[in-house]
């Protein structure tokens, strides 16, 4: 082969790579990047789209078959706020644009928990769930689950109210009813989900530990089994179960640590509820959480001042 002939094959091969370089799709950047991972060829593989996928088909199955939502500008607030102020907080904390699938699982967590006739309160509770992430973090951790800390909070400010003057804020119980096939069809989509996230242990330690405790409160109050199980057939349980207490930013790190905690809320929350605590759940989580993450937090550090130590 002649030196001629060495050179021209040698740049067609360049211009071919060229050309599928040109073709290749490059990098977002600016204000387009929190949008660009949704895109028609992403969204299905990216699991961080399942939850919010998951959660908007079962919040429109629900508004379109029993009118689960009061109002839905209402829950378009709450998501809206919730995206605007992610976009925000993302930008002035970490000088980037965040990925916005988790917040708008906290807006519309928050669109569907929350139940007021006002507007405020969805639009004050999304913004305090999404300004909890970077509020209250230790070594880069956030500690409590956003759309649980805000619900919570407001609940608390709602309960230390005068009598008659916390109208303004209560959470959803039982407006969409305990119907078996929904819940059924909720829970196998649910489940297929939390399995491809690898966080199904978490669920089905939550609920084994609940109906155990439905058992011992039964038997504690005199009360029927079936009126002690009968909550976690509703729609709020099915979101708290699916949603909060798999969020994987705010679990331990270990599948035995997730399940210990998912043992820990259901005790916890079967001791709010032999105190009468309605919101028993959110506070269960909204007190568990974040001292199991603490906790982990704190072993880690234990752990690498350990190895520190070690080293020459």
């Amino acid at each position: 082969m002649s030196s001629l002939e060495e050179v021209e094959r040698s740049t067609d091969r360049v211009d071919r790579r060229a050309t599928h370089a040109d073709r290749a799709p490059r990098p977002v950047t600016g204000m387009g990047a929190p949008f660009a991972a949704f895109s028609v060829r992403k969204l299905v593989p990216d699991p961080r789209y399942y939850a919010p996928l998951f959660i908007t088909g079962v919040l429109l199955a629900a508004h379109l078959s029993v009118g689960l939502l009061e109002s839905p500008w209402q829950t378009g607030l709450a998501i809206v706020t919730s995206l605007v102020t992610e976009l925000i907080l993302g930008r002035l904390y970490f000088g980037k644009w965040p990925h916005l699938a988790s917040a708008y699982v906290s807006g519309i967590s928050v669109g569907i928990l929350v139940r007021s006739s006002y507007y405020w309160p969805f639009a004050l509770c999304a913004a305090i769930s999404i300004a909890s992430k970077y509020v209250f973090r230790i070594r880069d951790r956030h500690l409590w689950n956003p759309s649980n800390f805000g619900i919570a909070a407001l609940l608390l400010v709602a309960h230390a109210m005068p009598h008659g003057d916390a109208e303004w804020m209560s959470t959803l119980s039982v407006q969409f009813g305990n119907s078996v096939g929904p819940m059924v069809v909720i829970w196998m989509l649910g489940s297929f989900i939390v399995s491809r996230l690898r966080r199904f242990h978490i669920c089905a330690t939550y609920v084994v530990s609940f109906f155990a405790f439905a058992l011992l409160r039964a038997l504690i109050t005199g009360k029927s089994f079936e009126s002690q199980y009968a909550p976690i057939t509703g729609p709020m349980y099915q979101l708290f179960t699916f949603f909060m207490i798999t969020d994987p930013k705010t679990t331990v790190r270990t599948q035995k640590g997730q399940m210990l905690v998912a043992f820990l809320v259901a005790a916890m929350e079967a001791v709010l509820r032999l105190a009468q605590n309605i919101h028993a759940p959110y506070f269960a989580l909204f007190t568990v959480g974040p001292v199991a993450n603490g906790v982990e937090i704190w072993l880690d550090a234990r752990r690498a001042r350990r190895k520190q130590g070690l080293q020459p």
